[in-house]
């Protein structure tokens, strides 16, 4: 059997969420695990996948079997209307199988998201994205008071997970203090998933 793995799934738009997801990735290998990026694929308004079967660049697209195997998952999603992005949704609404087998549950999990604005609904989308981890019965690793940066950012960071304020072009970079936040979650994550005894199904 492979060792264990931590994945840090993700769609992204403009590039932040995908920043934000290498971050936690870097915690999550910091505490010691593997790091498996993975993204989905850009849907249409039809709901139909308009992307090629590989990207272009970047992360591979995720499967059934990457979250199945998986000894945790970090979930990340731009800002829609306060809730996670189309494809996102998209793809999670084809684990019925995996819900059907518990294969997730007692899993740790954690969110992260990234907005155009301060106050573009970072809470409730993080907490838009839990609602079907917890279906599955993932258990929620979210991020403490006891990180200082929690206390000092002035732009994303959350105690449900990680964020990021894009700015209005979604260009502005990762501060320090949300750099900070998702290296911590990504420890806190990958920590917790040992701490479980980091099993694989």
């Amino acid at each position: 059997m492979s060792e264990p793995y931590i994945l840090v799934l993700y769609y992204s738009r403009h590039g932040s969420t995908s920043e934000m997801a290498r971050h936690i990735a870097r915690g999550v290998e910091m505490a010691g695990m593997e790091a498996r990026l993975r993204t989905v694929p850009a849907i249409s308004t039809e709901c139909e996948a308009v992307a090629p079967d590989i990207p272009a660049s970047g992360a591979l697209y995720a499967t059934l079997d990457d979250l199945r195997h998986c000894a945790g998952l970090a979930m990340g999603s731009p800002t829609r209307f306060g809730n996670m992005a189309a494809p996102l949704k998209y793809f999670l609404d084809g684990t019925s199988s995996l819900w059907l087998g518990g294969e997730l549950v007692g899993k740790p999990a954690a969110v992260f998201t990234s907005t155009a604005s301060l106050h573009g609904g970072q809470e409730t989308t993080l907490l838009s994205m839990l609602l079907p981890l917890m279906h599955h019965g993932m258990l929620v690793t979210g991020l403490p008071y006891s990180e200082s940066a929690l206390l000092d950012t002035r732009g994303g960071g959350t105690p449900y997970g990680a964020s990021h304020h894009a700015g209005a072009d979604g260009k502005r970079e990762l501060d320090q203090h949300e750099i900070t936040l998702c290296r911590a979650l990504g420890q806190r994550l990958a920590n917790t998933a040992k701490a479980l005894g980091g099993q694989r199904g």
